[in-house]
């Protein structure tokens, strides 16, 4: 199943808090019971728990590119990883592992943020990239792997469960009563709302 969770400070002068990061992704174990992997650099702090599937042995995540500037976390799987990477290994892309995620760092160094419309499959992903100071989050076109966040003054979350999400203690457990009501009348809960107003959830195709 796997899962991720990570952060970024809005002031780029502010480290990531290691500790959060920990109780984040410790909460996910049982999505990825296999692995788990963390990340720090400078404001930002990304994490995956792994349940192994694909390259049992150099799969570990984050997965970086050759320079280790950009870094990627990956819930699901990209179906057509093996049709796009020898085009991406004919540019001078090194690859280092046999996993589907490495090719979206690689992918994403040629194409920016259009990388996600080459990718097929069921996934949600966060890539940092460090020279950019950017943040990418993605999810797959049918909404197969969930993606929640949050914006706080100072922050902002990202995993793929809510409870994740509220190991920070400054996120607010206020009830959405708009939730609640498509609830009451649709038995769900649509996109982007969640029960609570503090955490929205990624639309799938976003």
């Amino acid at each position: 199943m796997c899962g991720i969770a990570g952060f970024v400070q809005r002031d780029p002068s502010h480290q990531a808090d290691q500790t959060l990061l920990q109780c984040m992704c410790s909460i996910l174990r049982h999505r990825g019971p296999d692995d788990q992997g963390l990340f720090f650099q400078g404001p930002v702090g990304l994490g995956s728990r792994r349940l192994s599937i694909i390259d049992l042995t150099t799969g570990h995540q984050p997965i970086f590119n050759e320079s280790g500037r950009v870094a990627v976390v990956l819930n699901g799987e990209i179906y057509n990883f093996q049709e796009l990477r020898p085009g991406l290994e004919a540019k001078g892309h090194r690859f280092t592992t046999q996993t589907d995620t490495e090719v979206v760092v690689h992918l994403y160094e040629e194409c920016g943020v259009e990388a996600v419309q080459r990718l097929r499959g069921m996934f949600a992903l966060a890539l940092w990239d460090g020279d950019r100071q950017r943040l990418l989050l993605a999810r797959d076109r049918i909404g197969k792997k969930p993606l929640f966040y949050a914006c706080l003054p100072d922050r902002f979350l990202f995993a793929s469960e809510i409870k994740a999400i509220l190991q920070d203690p400054e996120v607010s457990t206020a009830i959405d009563v708009a939730a609640m009501d498509a609830y009451h009348a649709f038995q769900f809960i649509p996109h982007p709302l969640t029960i609570y107003q503090a955490i929205r959830k990624l639309p799938p195709a976003h």
